[in-house]
């Protein structure tokens, strides 16, 4: 990372060394004109555009020294034309001195909020890595990539997310949607992400770790909800179990978006669960979670996202149809059908998410890990970019 920091420095660097010669040609150049021309032409107040041209790839002490440049040129072109000591280039170098420390102020206000950012960002990536792990390329029977975008790009982090965990004779995966976006709802991604780690491996099914999440983030949001957000704070999750050796995949979703199942043989299906409503509502009773079971046969993909990604809308205002553009990417690797997923979303919305995006591929193979002590592969994350995922 401090690599690649350095390298874009240095072109950046270089890049502006070579974009100085555009203002100081345009001083040559207006400053020849001048000179030149009919005494009833005058070009010298065209060298206020010398500092401007520079403010916009350069630092204030550059735009500084490009403007003290053009103020000289306007000098000696009063002095060569024997006008120095008239009122009109007096008036001429006092204007293009005030303009010049305007050009000055705004890139120093422009570099202080670029500053901003660039801390920011580093702290979004602090956490990122602290709080939030990857998901591992296999865990079990399963071969797993995963993809987040984020809507707040300065944050490069935010309200969804996805986690893992390897029981003795099973694989389970969580994948959530805070109701927010960006910094404000890392709360309770984070909460909800050290709550899974904990109880995957201390209750039997799915409706039971559903009920133990549900009291995690009750007691959460009991204690940190603010009050004009009262009731309206809520984390949807969908809970995922592979066993080792059984072709099913059980379900608990609350209230999340269901999966997409790809067959090898490029059929693309959307089950139909039965949701119960979102964490965050009180709903302890493990009895009141449904568990659904789908066929799950090696060859299989299953897609599981957030609603970021359906609800995501192009220039004309229609829904990604998800369903129908992974078919033709079915036959692909979990890591390569992500990319295609990635590249289409972008292209689908121009670009620009109004929310937070997390999709998890998971392909279920014919390689077993048998007898993996329970917890001994814990895994969990939530990232600005699906590159750093795959």
């Amino acid at each position: 990372m401090r690599q690649q920091r350095f390298i874009g420095l240095h072109q950046r660097w270089s890049s502006s060394r070579a974009l100085l010669l555009i203002p100081i040609a345009l001083i040559v150049v207006i400053t020849i004109a001048d000179i030149v021309a009919p005494a009833d032409i005058v070009f010298g107040p065209l060298l206020v555009i010398a500092p401007g041209i520079t403010a916009w790839f350069a630092g204030p002490r550059t735009t500084s020294a490009i403007g003290a440049l053009a103020i000289a040129a306007q000098v000696f072109m009063g002095w060569y034309s024997g006008l120095l000591s008239s009122r009109g280039v007096i008036a001429q170098i006092i204007a293009l001195a005030a303009l010049t420390s305007l050009i000055v102020l705004l890139c120093e206000v422009r570099e202080r909020h670029r500053r901003q950012l660039t801390q920011v960002r580093t702290v979004s990536e602090a956490a990122q890595h602290v709080l939030l792990w990857p998901l591992p390329v296999r865990l079990g029977p399963l071969h797993l990539a995963c993809l987040y975008l984020a809507a707040e790009e300065e944050a490069e982090i935010g309200g969804d997310l996805y986690a893992a965990a390897r029981t003795d004779s099973a694989a389970r995966v969580m994948i959530g949607d805070v109701r927010g976006k960006g910094v404000p709802a890392l709360g309770e991604a984070a909460l909800l992400l050290g709550a899974f780690r904990e109880a995957a491996h201390q209750h039997a099914s799915l409706p039971e770790l559903a009920a133990a999440l549900e009291r995690s983030v009750v007691r959460y949001l009991a204690d940190f909800e603010p009050e004009q957000d009262m009731g309206e704070r809520f984390v949807t999750a969908l809970l995922l179990e592979v066993p080792d050796n059984e072709p099913v995949a059980r379900i608990t979703s609350c209230g999340h978006v269901p999966p997409v199942h790809l067959g090898p043989d490029n059929t693309v299906t959307v089950p139909s669960l039965n949701p119960t409503p979102p964490l965050g509502v009180g709903l302890t009773d493990p009895d009141r979670h449904h568990l659904d079971v789908l066929p799950f046969k090696p060859g299989d993909t299953l897609l599981l996202y957030t609603d970021g990604v359906t609800e995501a809308r192009d220039h004309k205002g229609a829904f990604y149809p998800l369903a129908a553009r992974v078919a033709q990417w079915a036959d692909q690797a979990p890591e390569a059908l992500l990319r295609h997923i990635e590249r289409d979303l972008l292209a689908h919305t121009g670009g620009h998410l109004g929310d937070d995006a997390a999709v998890i591929a998971i392909r279920r193979t014919l390689v077993t890990h048998p007898g993996r002590r329970a917890g001994h592969a814990i895994q969990s994350g939530a990232f600005r970019h699906g590159s750093e995922a795959l």
